[in-house]
């Protein structure tokens, strides 16, 4: 009879234990009451400060943690579940687009996601956001622009702001109000995939040009106007580019994502110089890198996003987490975006499963493990950006300007900007520009007649689409002979294959370079000229009396054994849709002005190399940083 009751008392035990754990872990998911709707914060008399703590003291804590989740399109579950959580932003990630994937598709699905959103009880719109690196390169017909190691190579400011002032107007038609750019990475290594993404290596060049773009998509052309056309973000905060070789925390990078070492006196004299002058520049949204602090995920870095960048630097904007970062700190899902957000990252790019996010976070909130003053400040942040863009002032634009869609005016923009990317490198015997009427030219190379490999990655598909497939744009090849003289024969062979070997032309062109790559997936041991490229540019050399090589490609490539063979070098880098750009600076149509944004190194001892100039190996570079000849 004592062993049943023990029996018993043991089981209602462990029962009541079950039932206050349960409790534990339920209540906080039970929805509170929401404070009275006041719609004050509508009132565009007041201040914006005055209308987002009007705001921010009528939403629940629920609504509150939504408004930090970022999600990805293809994750949404139901179109409900952007008001019915409140989700604060959405993104596209690379290649992810409308089932129609046209102007008229891009809007309709974005107008789908804000109007969604706009229903919420109370009506916060949700950001949408992707990576217009170069143009609004997610749609198919935008004006494709010089990725930014070229426009880093113009130094031209005032170009830039045009340039992203641009691609503002084509995100706007679309309904699209949040970019990821500028970047301001610092690059030391040319095996890193994502050279081509960055201005400079150089912290002053690239804060100026950052800078730059950040006006342009800000678009703020006098000091009255109080909105900004559509947000920036600066982007990846911080030391990205300084990683060290074979660190990458994901198995099939090597450098990409992988360890800065923590230098204290790198990250003040040389990583932050960029960040400091976006910061000053007005930015509102910085971005956290994939790439690690010594051992720790810039994510949890709370010294370098709280103590550096918002309480040194003044960044009053939010901290937006890159995809899928914030679950890479170890210890599991709750555990990690408990560490981020107290670590100061505001949203997070989650990008999956924002049900979890907010349950998690509720939690959190409710056992004290992270502070409703810090969930405050994230949200205010947050705020401060939407209503920076005029989302809450009222009834949005919904009929768009779909003609700023691969503009004439912006083809020309961009075929300019083209012009003033080229870098002149070797001119032997001044064959460059081509002026005196040859009768023969021979052009060969696998990027002399592909539009594809001109624009490179984050064009419509993650990494990019190789190949002639892009209505409207223009190869190189098109624009030489379209540039050449009436008088001069143009003869085109892919591999260099000419029929008749016995007449050689006056000049041979070879446009060779880089098939498109994205992130790690273009990590290179070895970057160099694939053997199809050199044997191409060797059999145009039989058949030509000078020989001018053109790269397309979006970093420098270890061509020191090359280069004596070589009559003229010209770095075109990733140029974008409009070939005749290249062309008309070849024929002396626009001058060079370009210069080389970084240094270019002989062999790949000589990386990383430092922010002085300075190799691993102590030898002489090929070409130093800013070299160019005109």
């Amino acid at each position: 009879m004592f062993r049943e009751k023990r029996l018993i008392y043991m089981t209602l035990s462990v029962l009541i234990l079950v039932l206050l754990g349960l409790l534990i872990y339920f209540l906080p998911l039970i929805p509170r009451k929401a404070p009275a709707f006041n719609p004050a914060y509508s009132d565009v008399r007041l201040s914006d400060d005055e209308r987002i703590e009007i705001l921010l003291s009528q939403m629940t804590v629920r609504e509150k943690i939504g408004q930090m989740a970022l999600v990805e399109k293809y994750s949404v579950l139901e179109a409900k579940d952007v008001h019915l959580y409140g989700i604060g932003g959405i993104l596209s990630g690379a290649g992810a687009k409308p089932e129609l994937n046209t102007v008229e598709g891009w809007n309709a699905m974005v107008d789908g996601y804000v109007s969604a959103s706009e229903q919420s009880r109370l009506g916060i719109p949700v950001l949408y956001g992707v990576d217009a690196i170069h143009g609004h390169s997610n749609v198919p017909g935008a004006t494709i622009f010089p990725h930014f190691i070229g426009l880093g190579a113009s130094g031209n400011e005032a170009l830039v702001t045009e340039v992203a002032k641009a691609t503002a107007e084509e995100l706007t038609a679309t309904g699209i109000t949040w970019s990821y750019s500028p970047t301001l990475d610092l690059p030391k290594d040319i095996r890193w995939g994502r050279v081509y993404e960055t201005f400079s290596d150089d912290p002053a060049l690239a804060g100026r040009l950052g800078v730059a773009y950040l006006k342009g998509l800000h678009n703020k052309s006098t000091s009255s106007i109080t909105r900004i056309s559509v947000l920036g973000t600066l982007k990846h905060y911080i030391g990205a580019g300084s990683m060290q070789w074979n660190t990458s925390s994901n198995e099939n990078y090597k450098i990409d994502q992988g360890k800065t070492p923590a230098d204290e006196k790198a990250l003040t004299g040389v990583y932050v110089e960029p960040f400091k002058k976006g910061v000053d520049g007005g930015a509102l949204s910085v971005m956290v890198g994939l790439n690690s602090w010594g051992d720790t995920k810039l994510s949890a870095e709370e010294h370098l996003i709280t103590d550096v960048l918002k309480n040194q630097l003044g960044f009053n904007g939010f901290v937006v987490s890159d995809w899928y970062s914030v679950y890479e700190i170890p210890g599991g899902d709750y555990r990690a975006a408990v560490a981020a957000i107290n670590a100061g990252v505001d949203m997070v790019m989650l990008p999956f499963d924002y049900k979890t996010f907010v349950d998690n976070v509720l939690r959190a909130v409710a056992y004290g493990h992270i502070s409703d003053e810090r969930i405050d400040d994230a949200v205010r942040r947050i705020l401060r950006a939407k209503f920076a863009l005029g989302l809450l002032d009222g009834e949005r634009q919904r009929t768009q300007d779909f003609a700023k869609i691969g503009s004439t005016e912006h083809h020309e923009l961009a075929r300019q900007a083209v012009s003033e990317t080229l870098v002149l490198l070797k001119n032997d015997g001044h064959v460059l520009p081509i002026n005196d009427n040859p009768a023969l030219i021979r052009v060969a190379g696998s990027a002399a007649d592909n539009v594809g490999r001109q624009m490179g990655a984050w064009t419509v598909e993650w990494q990019g689409i190789d190949g002639n497939w892009l209505e409207g744009g223009t190869s190189i090849l098109e624009g030489i002979r379209a540039a050449a003289s009436k008088e001069t024969k143009i003869e085109y062979e892919l591999g260099g294959n000419f029929k008749n070997i016995n007449e050689k032309a006056d000049i041979g062109i070879a446009v060779v370079g880089e098939s498109p790559y994205a992130e790690g997936w273009g990590d290179r041991e070895l970057p160099i000229l694939n053997e199809e490229d050199r044997a191409t540019i060797e059999r145009l050399r039989a058949v030509s009396k000078k020989v001018v090589v053109v790269l397309v490609t979006g970093r420098p490539l270890l061509i020191e054994h090359e280069l004596p063979q070589w009559d003229a070098l010209v770095s075109a880098w990733l140029p974008g849709s409009e070939g005749a750009g290249v062309a008309d600076v070849l024929f002396g149509k626009k001058p060079f002005v370009g210069t080389l944004p970084l240094p270019w190194p002989k062999t790949i001892e000589q990386v990383p190399i430092r922010n002085d100039g300075k190799t691993a190996d102590g030898s002489e570079v090929l070409f130093q940083r800013f070299f160019g000849l005109h």
